[in-house]
C-alpha cells in the first residue's frame, strides 16, 4: 500500500482534536510521530515536545493543524528549510485514494452557516439511500472518516479557512461558498487573503455551488471558469435555484433548464429565517449533485434541525422571546440574527478577532433597542453603538470576583439576564448573538449559550 510511513518521521503541530486523529492514523501505518503543543497541560497519548524542544531536521514532514499561524517560529522554520508540510485533509485525501477511491467528497465554507448545511447535506444523501456522513469541523476528522473498513459514499467536509489555507491535493465533486465577511483578520493579516483562502476551494472542485446573494461571493468567483450554479432567495433564473412565492425551486438540476422542479416549501424550512433558507437551497443544490430527488430532498428538510445555538428559542414568557445564538461568533452573523427580529436587546461582546463592527451596527441599529456588552473586546461594538446609534441603551458588564471561565458559578450570565429583565417588554426579543468569539469568558460558544440558557431557566422561566 502506497500510503505507508513506515521509518518516516512526522511532526505534528497541535494536540486538539485533529491532531489526535492524525497521529493515530499515521501510527497505524508505520510513522514515528510527535506532537508540539504549546498547552502544558494537554493530555495525550502520543509524545508531546514543546516548540523549544523542535529541531526541525529531525523531521521528514510537518501536519500543521487548524488555528497555527503562518509566522509561528516552526512554521516559518519549516518554510525556510524545505521541508513538507502538509495538513490532515490532504493525508485524508491520499488514504481515500488508496482505500476508497469511489468515495466522492462535497465541501462546504463560509464565514457563517457551514456547520447546518454540512449537516443538513449529509441527511439529505441518506435520505437519498446513499451512505454519508458530515465531517471536519464537526463530527468526526476527516481522516477518521476515510479510515474505516465501510467506506461511505459521501463526505460532506465542513472546512474553514485555516484548513483550506494549507489545502493542496483534496478534490471535491461540489464544493458550496455560502458567504464571505471578515472574519479571523487577526490570523489572515488582511481580508484580501482570507477571501483567497475561502475561494481557494474552487481550484479543486469540479462545480461551485455559489451564493448569488452574496457579494463578496459573486465578486471572487467572477474569474473561476469551472461550473457555477448559484442559489438565491430571488426568483431563479435557468441553471439556478431560488424561491417562487413560497416554493424552493430547482431550476439548474433538471432535465429542461426551461423548466422548474419543487425542493421544498418555506414552511418545510426551520426556523423559517432568511439565513436558514438560504442554507437549505445550499444543501439542496449539493444533494442534486449527488443525484438525490427532490421529494427525497424535501423528506430530509421537513426532518431537519439546526442544532443548540443557532437561533434557538429558549423561553417564551410574558410575549418576550428569549434566543440563543451563542454560534453568531462574528459580526455577519450576528447581523443576520438581529434581522430576523424588530427589537431586540442585544447581548454581544467577547473576542472580536480583528474584525470591525461599524457594518453590522450600521446594518442593525434601527431593530436594536439595547445593548448589553460584555468581555474583552466590547469597547470596539461600544465605540461604533454611540458613533451611529446614539438612541440605543448601551449597558456594560463586568464579571464578578465568583466568576472565572469555567467556574461552578453562574453569576456573569445571571448579571447579564437580570439587566435584560429590566429592559425587555412584550414584543421585544432578548438575543445573545455576540458578534465575537467565546474564549476571553467562556470555555467555548456552547459553554456561553448553556449558561445563558441556564441563567434564563432561573430567572425568567423559575425552572
Amino acid at each position: 500500500m502506497a500510503f505507508n510511513f513506515s521509518g518516516q518521521s512526522i511532526l505534528i503541530l497541535g494536540a486538539g482534536v485533529t491532531g489526535e486523529a492524525v497521529a493515530k492514523t499515521l501510527t497505524r501505518y508505520g510513522a514515528d510521530v510527535a506532537i508540539v503543543e504549546e498547552n502544558k497541560n494537554q493530555i495525550s497519548n502520543f509524545r508531546i515536545l514543546g516548540t523549544r524542544d523542535v529541531v526541525i531536521n529531525d523531521w521528514d514532514c510537518l501536519v500543521i493543524s487548524p488555528g497555527w499561524r503562518t509566522d509561528h517560529p516552526i512554521i516559518v522554520k519549516a518554510i525556510s528549510t524545505g521541508k513538507e508540510i502538509t495538513n490532515e485533509i490532504d493525508l485524508a485525501w491520499k488514504l481515500r485514494c488508496e482505500i476508497a477511491p469511489a468515495q466522492r467528497w462535497l465541501a462546504i465554507t463560509g464565514t457563517n452557516g457551514k456547520t447546518t448545511v454540512v449537516e443538513m447535506t449529509a441527511s439529505a444523501l441518506r435520505s437519498g439511500g446513499l451512505t454519508a456522513i458530515a465531517c471536519g469541523n464537526v463530527g468526526e476528522t476527516v481522516i477518521e472518516a476515510v479510515d474505516r473498513i465501510h467506506a461511505y459514499d459521501y463526505l460532506v467536509l465542513e472546512l474553514s479557512s485555516f484548513q483550506l489555507h494549507w489545502a493542496r491535493e483534496a478534490k471535491f465533486v461540489a464544493s458550496a461558498i455560502l458567504n464571505i465577511a471578515p472574519d479571523h483578520i487577526d490570523w489572515h493579516g488582511d481580508f484580501a487573503s482570507y477571501v483567497q483562502a475561502k475561494i481557494s476551494i474552487l481550484d479543486r472542485s469540479e462545480i461551485g455551488i455559489l451564493n448569488a446573494d452574496d457579494d463578496e461571493v459573486v465578486k471572487a468567483s467572477s474569474n473561476w471558469r469551472g461550473k457555477k450554479v448559484f442559489f438565491s432567495l430571488n426568483t431563479p433564473a435557468p441553471g439556478e435555484l431560488g424561491l417562487v412565492e413560497e416554493i424552493l425551486v430547482d431550476r439548474a438540476f433538471v432535465a429542461d433548464a426551461q423548466e422548474a422542479e419543487m425542493i421544498a416549501e418555506l414552511r418545510d424550512v426551520q426556523p423559517p429565517l432568511p439565513h436558514n433558507i438560504s442554507n437549505a437551497l445550499a444543501a439542496s443544490a449539493l444533494a442534486r449533485v449527488a443525484g438525490v430527488p427532490h421529494k427525497k430532498i424535501q423528506a430530509s428538510i421537513q426532518k431537519f434541525r439546526t442544532g443548540p445555538h443557532r437561533s434557538e428559542l429558549i423561553l417564551e414568557k410574558d410575549g418576550i422571546k428569549w434566543i440563543d445564538d451563542s454560534k453568531a461568533t462574528n459580526p455577519h452573523a450576528a447581523s443576520a440574527s438581529i434581522a430576523s427580529h424588530l427589537s431586540v436587546i442585544w447581548v454581544a461582546g467577547g473576542l472580536a478577532k480583528g474584525a470591525a463592527m461599524q457594518d453590522l451596527v450600521e446594518r442593525s441599529k434601527g431593530r436594536i433597542k439595547a445593548a448589553i456588552l460584555i468581555g474583552q473586546d466590547r469597547a470596539v461594538i461600544a465605540k461604533e453603538l454611540n458613533a451611529r446609534a446614539p438612541d440605543v441603551q448601551v449597558f456594560e458588564i463586568d464579571a464578578d470576583d465568583k466568576y472565572f471561565k469555567g467556574a461552578k458559578s453562574n453569576s456573569l450570565m445571571e448579571s447579564i439576564i437580570a439587566k435584560a429583565q429590566g429592559l425587555a417588554v412584550s414584543g421585544d426579543v432578548v438575543l445573545l448573538a455576540p458578534a465575537c468569539a467565546s474564549t476571553d469568558q467562556f470555555i467555548s460558544y456552547s459553554d456561553r449559550g448553556e449558561r445563558f440558557a441556564a441563567a434564563i431557566r432561573k430567572m425568567v422561566g423559575n425552572v
